[in-house]
């Protein structure tokens, strides 16, 4: 029984972005993606009935929170946000502890994106985690009114806040950490809950490690997760493997052909793009033309995946041109995800695994090698190749503002690609008001953002015939009139701002110097007490006794001084009963009296005790002023604390000696390497305190603007013509607008052989696939077991069974056991026969039934009939011609000996041909790559 249900980026629905959806096969469930949105929408929807912020992604939100406590298993398919940048708050908040799988490029490029996302909103904006807030708050907080202050200035209220799920740097490191990396290929089998199944990653295209899944389930079959596919090959990235290239005879890939489930997108569905050539030249053009005309470039981009695919295609213009223009790219982790791509060069593909791109684009001779043997940092082939050397890496404007001013000529990759926060919003709002300025889009962006809005508008003034799915190549776009923009910044405090916060810290400080202080001194006076104790308890057991008899005498002096000092306080107290009652409480709870009569109940005596004690002012006073006072009751005597040794063993100290002896065991080196990284650490610029705020700008837009298609997806023609030779049994539809759904179930309908069992589930739809399978479990005999003739098949042994179930009283399981053959003479007994049986004739039989288990390969028949001494050749159209026909060329004196092999659509295979030693013995090798099974 399969389950499947869309949380987000479902079929018929115009907002496709992110992809999240739910798979429960049986009692497993598995997320598929979890992806994130746009977080800075340019839209709001005001819900006029909650009075709220009614935010797109609220829906898919509530929704996995809900499941997140019961998902077993997490794929994740690229490491872009929409596939995988809600995992890392999924993770830390909603209990989403799953297993989860990706390839390792994957979990690299996720890590890298999701670290660009949360740093670039949280160095603009105040990131209020609601969920953290509604624990921190309890009941009894409303009841107070009043009471508490307003803090609306300070923190929006709950309801603008919400649905706003930002992880932290820490929790997306976690979360990735946590994440287990298979190979393209390599099969994981599932254990614990998951126990069965099988998950297999294979290469998707799109991005670098992208990875179709395929999930072997002993009840459901195969399921095929394929979203986002792209089967041409790039620079930097083969196609997927689903497709085969047409050097290895095209077709689909054969261990993803005809899966039981196939899940897969229709984004692009009714989509023509133009050729990649006319792209590429397209883009070219427009960079050097503008530079050339002494004009700029913006370019939006994202931080991992697609921005390798620009990289590799400007580098290599660069060196072939030979331009002087730099090439800028404004991210926070730009190095850091070229170090990543460099370590992982066998994930590669296209021209890069076959050249050293990044220093002079042509592919590695002798001088490359040279330049090699003499960078003593990166001698590996991979950093080598990936080292652009016309790329500068800026990590904010004021960075890029402070190297190159506004009048130089240069080309701007910066993040996000949506224009939603970050870097290219904040220089978009300048470099938009600058005449013959060019702001280049290489992609769509998600619904509502301000990268969609300009592609909106470089779409509609687009002529029909030009648009971008039609498979031309438009024009750039003069734009005008004003655009209103709301520009969020964190900005340092100034004036009274800056000296309120400064006090507010000198007194926190002050109080935790006080704090420390006291916990400090309290620690001096318990070592001091412990250190005199146990001197006083290492005296041997002699002295003990000897103490004890002096303790008694000074007990009973003890006793007779208090009863002299008892008689004096009365009188002194009858002298002072007006004093005392005119006194205030203080003086009351020092002195510990009532009245004349009522007895001293805090007063401590002048008896000397050993070690740290209160001192505090005495009723009597001398001629300096104030006499000592020392407490005698209440007394606590404490033990010394021993362990079978005699003594407990200080840990801190044997940790501070232990680290003494690790430093000084140290080597030279690590002592460097450590001293360094301490004086880095000092030279990080403290920030200054900030405060973040919003505005709101009029952009007088007077740029230029341009869309090329370099997003590296299937188009319509590609879905059309992969997924009927996938030839599913059954399919789902993900991930696609209501047009581009349309368009394809009525492609597939239009196909004789294909299902048509197509689903188009929208956002929150179950769909059902299947029945519930019962299974029993039962025993074997040993008598079957004896009687079953196995046959090898693959790596298996199968074997066909007849047998009678029993159920035995000494055991739940029932026992399968063989049908004797008496009771198959009394049940042939009882059969009466039609006609009588006609004298000398035998008694009918019924065959025995046969199964073949296998698919015949015609390439595994040909090996095998070669390695036999017969000549095979493949003519097309699934026929294989065995014999002498095929050595002569298939003359008309040569088909007596020739055997013809053909596999028909239904999995039928025919042998056609004269009866001889090739026919028998072609038979002969078609049933040993089978299994025959026999009654």
């Amino acid at each position: 029984m399969i389950t499947f249900t869309p949380l987000s980026g479902p079929a018929r629905s115009p907002r496709t972005i992110p992809l999240a959806y739910l798979l429960q096969v049986d009692d497993v469930r598995i997320l598929l993606d979890c992806g994130s949105p746009d977080w800075c929408p340019e839209t709001e929807v005001k819900d006029e009935a909650q009075e709220s912020i009614a935010r797109p992604w609220d829906t898919y939100c509530d929704a996995l929170r809900e499941v997140a406590p019961t998902i077993d298993l997490v794929l994740l398919s690229h490491g872009d946000l929409a596939h995988s940048g809600l995992y890392p708050y999924a993770y830390a908040h909603w209990n989403l502890t799953a297993p989860a799988y990706t390839t390792l490029p994957v979990q690299a490029m996720a890590r890298i994106a999701a670290t660009e996302d949360v740093e670039g909103i949280r160095d603009e904006q105040e990131v209020v985690d609601l969920e953290e807030r509604q624990k921190s708050s309890h009941p009894e907080d409303d009841d107070r009114g009043s009471e508490q202050p307003s803090r609306s200035s300070q923190t929006p209220p709950l309801s603008s806040k919400k649905g706003r799920y930002i992880a932290t740097l820490q929790e997306v490191h976690d979360a990735f950490d946590s994440v287990n990396v298979l190979r393209y290929s390599q099969p994981c089998h599932l254990q614990g809950k998951c126990q069965g199944l099988t998950i297999i990653p294979f290469n998707a295209g799109h991005t670098l490690g992208g990875t179709i899944w395929k999930i072997r389930s002993p009840t459901a079959g195969t399921i095929l997760y394929a979203v986002d596919m792209n089967h041409m090959r790039e620079r930097h990235l083969d196609g997927t493997v689903l497709v085969r290239q047409a050097s290895a005879g095209g077709g689909i890939f054969e261990s993803l052909a005809r899966p039981d489930l196939l899940i897969t997108d229709a984004e692009r569905a009714n989509v023509t793009t133009a050729r990649r050539k006319d792209r590429d030249a397209a883009l070219l053009d427009c960079v050097t033309a503008t530079l050339t005309s002494r004009n700029s470039l913006l370019l939006p981009c994202d931080s991992s995946t697609r921005v390798l695919e620009l990289l590799v295609l400007l580098d290599q213009h660069w060196n072939y041109s030979r331009l002087k223009f730099p090439i800028c790219l404004l991210s926070r982790t730009g190095r850091e995800m070229l170090t990543f791509v460099r370590s992982m060069m066998e994930w590669l593909g296209g021209t890069v695994s076959k050249e050293d791109v990044g220093e002079d684009g042509t592919s590695g001779g002798k001088g490359n090698k040279r330049r090699r043997d003499d960078d003593n940092d990166e001698d590996a082939l991979g950093a080598f190749a990936l080292r652009f050397r016309h790329l500068e890496f800026f990590p904010n404007p004021q960075a890029l503002m402070q190297t190159y001013s506004s009048k130089d000529p240069k080309l701007i990759l910066a993040v996000p690609a949506s224009l939603s926060h970050g870097p290219s919003r904040a220089l978009f709002a300048q470099f938009a008001e600058i005449p013959d300025n060019v702001v280049l889009l290489t992609g769509r962006s998600e619904e509502g953002t301000l990268g969609r809005i300009l592609f909106d508008r470089w779409n509609n003034a687009q002529r029909e015939d030009a648009k971008w799915d039609r498979g031309r190549i438009g024009n750039n776009v003069m734009m005008d009139g004003s655009l209103h923009l709301r520009m969020h910044a964190k900005v340092p405090l100034q004036g009274a701002e800056l000296e309120e916060h400064l006090q507010k810290e000198r007194a926190a400080q002050e109080k935790e110097a006080a704090q420390k202080a006291a916990q400090a001194r309290n620690q001096r006076m318990l070592e001091a007490d412990e250190g005199e104790e146990d001197e006083s308890e290492s005296d041997s057991d002699a002295e003990t006794d000897e103490e004890s008899e002096v303790e008694k005498t000074l007990a009973d002096d003890m006793m007779d001084t208090t009863e002299d000092f008892m008689g004096s306080e009365r009188v002194a107290n009858r002298r002072s009963k007006q004093k005392i009652t005119k006194g205030d409480a203080t003086d009351r709870t020092d002195w510990g009296l009532v009245d004349s009569d009522e007895p001293i109940r805090t007063l401590s005596f002048d008896i000397y005790l050993k070690g740290n004690v209160a001192r505090t002012t005495s009723f009597f006073k001398n001629a300096e002023g104030q006499t000592q006072r020392f407490r005698m009751f209440p007394y606590v005597e404490k033990k010394r604390r021993v362990d079978e040794y005699g003594e407990t063993i200080d840990v801190g100290l044997w940790l501070r000696k232990g680290k003494v002896l690790e430093e000084d065991a140290e080597s030279d080196e690590v002592k460097e390497l450590r001293r360094k990284a301490e004086e880095e650490a000092k030279k990080v610029p403290v920030e200054p305190p900030s405060k973040f705020v919003t505005t709101d700008v009029e952009v007088q837009l007077a740029c230029r603007l341009l869309f090329v298609d370099l997003e590296g997806l299937n188009d319509g023609r590609a879905v059309k013509t992969i997924v009927p030779q996938v030839n599913p049994r059954r399919m789902i539809i993900v991930h696609a607008p209501p047009a581009a759904t349309d368009v394809l179930v009525e492609s597939c309908s239009n196909i004789r052989a294909m299902t048509r069992d197509i689903y188009s589930p929208v956002q929150g739809e179950n769909i059902q696939i299947g029945q519930h399978t019962n299974s029993f479990s039962i025993s074997l005999s040993d008598e079957l077991l004896a009687s079953i003739k196995m046959s090898q098949f693959e790596d298996n042994e199968v074997g066909y069974v007849t047998g009678r179930v029993a159920s035995l009283a000494t055991s739940t399981i029932p026992v399968l056991e063989p049908v004797s053959s008496s009771s198959l003479k009394s049940s042939s007994s009882n059969l009466q026969l039609p006609h009588g049986r006609i004298l000398g004739s035998r008694p009918t039989r019924t065959l025995p039934q046969s199964t073949m288990i296998g698919e015949l390969k015609l390439t595994a028949l040909k090996a095998r009939l070669a390695a036999v001494g017969v000549h095979a050749e493949l003519i097309g159209e699934g026929v294989l011609i065995c014999g002498a026909s095929a050595k002569k060329g298939g003359n008309s004196d040569s088909w007596e000996d020739s055997v013809a092999v053909k596999k028909t659509t239904r999995g039928r295979v025919e042998l056609e041909g004269s009866v001889s030693d090739v026919y028998y013995t072609v038979r002969r090798e078609i049933y040993n790559l089978h299994a025959l099974v026999a009654a």
